[in-house]
């Protein structure tokens, strides 16, 4: 039985190198963007407009009523936005039936850039079960998109990219050494204590300079949001 292609784009630098056409997109941005997404829609926010920009954040959310604006740049609340970028500052008595508009540094720019996908949809590991359970369910090619820092590789994307193959090594074709690599790189781990493994990681370090080591634990406990979001039209909303 032929089984689908599952690939790893390691930056978004190297996107133009892969064929989206009829794939299914997954953009990973752990440390937060794809964190912050994930557990707001969990939590009961009506959609989350990603935007590239923090002007046409603060556009968007000018003209749409109960709506917030948030985002970040370079790790800190980008000047103009009333929120950051983090999966602890939406619970659900704050953000239900809300409208979070977003811009960050990398995942939203990279979900801006996939062409031609049969869906784009969110991953982090805060709905890792959920994600792997819908990738096997549409028995379509994957393209597991990590948005890097800056076009530049980094750790925790490519870490739960290992972790996505992990659980889904049987039903997929590993596709190329992209994929191989972030596979032994989730093996080193032994699948779990994801923490301690990142705190070597340029991002965390970055992060951590701003206190913000309590956001990144939170965003590397698998399956504390198991729900699938979904890029339709401008918005993102739960599958």
């Amino acid at each position: 039985m032929h089984k689908p292609s599952l690939e790893v784009c390691l930056s978004p630098a190297l996107l133009h190198l892969y064929d989206t056409n009829d794939a299914v997109v997954v953009i990973i941005d752990i440390f937060r963007a794809t964190s912050t997404i994930t557990a707001a829609l969990h939590n009961g926010a009506k959609c989350v407009i990603p935007v590239a920009s923090v002007a046409e954040c603060i556009t968007i959310g000018n003209s749409i009523p109960n709506s917030i604006t948030a985002g970040e740049r370079d790790g800190k609340i980008a000047e103009g936005l009333q929120h950051g970028n983090s999966p602890l500052e939406y619970p659900s008595h704050f953000i239900k039936d809300k409208t979070l508009v977003l811009t960050t540094t990398n995942g939203t720019r990279l979900l801006h850039m996939v062409q031609g996908a049969s869906e784009i949809v969110i991953g982090s590991f805060l709905n890792l079960g959920a994600l792997c359970g819908y990738l096997r369910s549409q028995n379509k090619k994957v393209l597991l998109g990590c948005a890097s820092w800056k076009d530049k590789f980094n750790l925790e994307d490519t870490l739960f990219a290992g972790a996505v193959i992990h659980e889904l090594q049987d039903a997929f074709e590993v596709g190329d050494d992209s994929a191989r690599a972030a596979k032994h790189l989730y093996a080193r781990t032994g699948g779990g204590n994801f923490i301690e493994f990142l705190k070597d990681s340029s991002h965390y370090k970055r992060l951590s300079a701003f206190g913000l080591q309590k956001e990144m634990e939170y965003c590397v406990i698998p399956d504390q949001h198991p729900v699938v979001p979904v890029l339709q039209g401008r918005e993102i909303i739960v599958r």
